[in-house]
């Protein structure tokens, strides 16, 4: 039984939206979060990533960088860049990207439905980056960045979201990158109650992206408790900001890697090593091979692309993290092979985004890269039957687009 609710948010003035709403903080690095802003004063990563208004080289941990944070967003919104709305409502969010379509309710979740596991993870977080986003919470005293989640879809929910689209959006632009963003404001109290006890009937959501932003909003929530032992769960802190998918609607992209070398390995040496695993036949088509199903991989090494397909035995087909593209090759090439055993903190291995494309994978190698991988997609069903069984997937699983953007709602703990 998964609890969802209304909230007053925070959030742009109608024409403004466009040029508040901005990526992610972590998709970009400070100097190129400088570089989108230069000339926007309205961009919420002057919130977000609030280092880019201080001297540069500073500690992005620095107590400076989180009060510069709070400071940015309270002067937008005594300055009339944002409104909050006067009674608690829901929201929809919805995402154009090369004419695919994902329509999501905005709504708060809650802290005991992440801790009580309704709310499925299946990534590891870092106490550091957990840590900065705790800061960056309690100084603003409000969640800034919403959390990806998905569910497995509900025609009712479908239903009362689809009638509420044909309705006049607040908000309908198109971002630099192509992507419309468009926002409608669930208004009717029967609608929000609605939609409220039909997600009662859902048994669990999963966090599709920012585990992160999830697990530091958790914590926050606790943190009020322990310092109003009074609370009755009713109180903001309780819940966190949430844009909430059906999982028909997602789509995950390829996440490829790319190696600096082949580990002290000639090429002849190295390929007779991957055919133990592998079949591999040399690819004759046109550009980079493109995986068109599981277990099957390109490979770009000395000038030439190559499939890969993971022979049978390397893999354990009722293991849901073994079973994993991304885990087939790590197992049995990436560190078997390349001495790679830990992806997360090799500097030899680098990851790259599908939405970069596959000519970037044959670029980085002709620019001094050894040798790189194309991989198949992660699926949401894959996230899922891992999330189910209480395992988290390897690093760098999935690669979510397009990418929520911050800003267009803002929930305040009080």
């Amino acid at each position: 039984m998964a609890v969802i609710r209304p909230f007053k948010a925070l959030r742009p003035t109608k024409d403004l939206a466009e040029k508040v709403a901005a990526l992610p903080y972590d998709v970009m690095n400070s100097d190129e979060a400088r570089e989108m802003t230069k000339n926007n004063p309205y961009s919420f990563l002057h919130v977000d990533k609030a280092e880019i208004d201080l001297e540069k080289g500073i500690d992005l941990y620095d107590k400076k960088v989180y009060e510069k944070a709070r400071e940015n967003l309270y002067k937008m919104a005594d300055e009339g860049i944002f409104i909050e709305d006067e009674t608690p409502r829901l929201y929809i969010y919805r995402q154009i990207m090369n004419g695919r379509m994902q329509t999501g309710v905005v709504a708060c979740t809650s802290i005991d439905d992440y801790m009580n596991n309704i709310i499925k993870k299946h990534e590891h977080t870092r106490a550091d980056k957990e840590q900065d986003r705790i800061n960056h919470v309690d100084y603003c005293d409000a969640n800034t960045g919403p959390i990806f989640l998905t569910y497995k879809a509900v025609d009712e929910i479908e239903n009362i979201v689809s009638k509420w689209t044909q309705k006049e959006p607040v908000y309908n632009f198109i971002s630099e990158d192509g992507i419309s963003h468009i926002v409608w404001i669930v208004e009717c109290s029967k609608d929000i109650e609605k939609l409220c006890e039909l997600f009662k009937n859902v048994n669990y959501l999963y966090i599709a992206d920012g585990h992160h932003r999830a697990a530091s909003a958790v914590k926050v929530g606790q943190l009020r408790r322990k310092q109003n032992p009074n609370y009755t769960g009713e109180e903001e802190f309780n819940f966190f900001l949430s844009v909430i998918f059906p999982d028909k609607d997602l789509y995950i992209m390829d996440y490829n890697r790319v190696v600096k070398d082949l580990n002290g390995l000639s090429h002849e040496e190295y390929m007779l090593k991957v055919s133990e695993k592998f079949e591999i036949s040399l690819y004759e088509g046109k550009g980079p091979y493109k995986p068109s199903e599981r277990h099957t991989y390109g490979m770009y090494l000395n000038g030439k692309w190559y499939k890969l397909s993971a022979k049978e035995g390397t893999y354990n087909p009722e293991d849901p993290v073994d079973r994993l593209d991304v885990s087939i090759l790590q197992n049995n090439l990436l560190s078997s092979i390349l001495g790679i055993e830990d992806p997360r903190t090799d500097k030899r291995i680098d990851f790259v985004g599908g939405i970069r494309g596959l000519e970037e994978l044959q670029k980085r190698v002709d620019e001094g890269m050894s040798v790189a991988f194309s991989m198949y997609p992660t699926t949401i069903k894959d996230l899922m039957d891992i999330a189910d069984a209480g395992e988290v997937m390897p690093p760098k699983s999935t690669w979510f687009e397009p990418k929520l953007r911050s800003g267009l709602f803002i929930h305040k703990l009080k």
